[in-house]
């Protein structure tokens, strides 16, 4: 591919990639493979730009550790850091790359600006993948925070009396993640509430509000023995298998998840 001007034209590029081999993780497979995004646990809110007090909010991680035992590392819900010499291997000869297994990969995040950074990258980056994306989003994203430009910079001194913040209403980035960041991706929020009563109306709220393909609505009290998986036009009861000593509610719910991205991968193809 030259150029006399030193410039490429779009029709050299077009060619360039459409004449490109496939891509390691493509040969020998036969389709574009899957990569889901699991978000789990709970995003604080800093009161001060140098943290020392914050706003947590209600999450053990149990969901989303749950939901990815089984992928790559079974029986494995801490998820350590993967420690940096266990990332390459030794080929012929005294080469060394990366490993190609297909480990999950993990990282890490705080407070609520962090985790919507993150969770903005990873969509960008994901978005190639069409129909084969899939996010999984279980953390507890906090409905409140304190814009950064309004927050003291250094620890809040309580000799000044009592403490009057104003919280100010957090962006909902679900619609923005459908629409522009991954729009062809398979999107599951999730749903808690205390209240059994709201519960539903909750969930189908967020669902038509954010374009979610489904909604998994949880109530505090029973959520590790049964969720309701909302969609556009049913509502999947889904409970832990009692007859089992030591089964989670998250076995049937990833079954229901992969067989529905299964149908949207396959309704994309057609």
């Amino acid at each position: 591919m030259e150029s006399t001007n030193g410039l490429v034209t779009d029709a050299e590029i077009k060619s360039f990639f459409d004449s490109a081999p496939p891509l390691r993780d493509r040969v020998g497979n036969g389709s574009a493979r899957r990569v889901v995004c699991v978000t789990s646990g709970g995003t604080t809110v800093p009161l001060e730009q140098r943290c020392v007090r914050y706003i947590d909010n209600f999450s053990s991680g149990h969901r989303g550790a749950t939901s990815t035992e089984g992928s790559c590392q079974p029986y494995c819900r801490s998820l350590p850091e993967d420690p940096l010499l266990e990332c390459f291997e030794f080929t012929n000869g005294s080469n060394v790359q990366g490993c190609s297994s297909r480990s999950p990969v993990k990282t890490s995040f705080y407070n609520h600006f962090e985790y919507l950074q993150i969770l903005q990258m990873i969509a960008i980056s994901m978005r190639n993948l069409g129909p084969h994306a899939m996010f999984y989003l279980a953390a507890a994203v906090s409905d409140f925070y304190v814009p950064w430009k309004d927050m003291a910079e250094h620890k809040i001194q309580s000799a000044s009396g009592p403490l009057d913040m104003r919280l100010v209403q957090a962006p909902k980035m679900l619609s923005v993640l459908r629409k522009e960041w991954a729009p062809m991706a398979f999107c599951i929020s999730f749903k808690l509430e205390t209240d059994s009563k709201i519960l539903l109306e909750k969930a189908d709220m967020a669902l038509k509000k954010y374009k979610m393909h489904m909604v998994v609505a949880n109530e505090l009290v029973t959520r590790n023995e049964e969720v309701i998986v909302v969609t556009a036009d049913k509502k999947i009861p889904v409970c832990r298998d009692k007859t089992q000593p030591g089964s989670d509610v998250e076995n049937p719910l990833i079954e229901l998840l992969v067989e529905k991205h299964s149908a949207h991968i396959k309704d994309a193809d057609t």
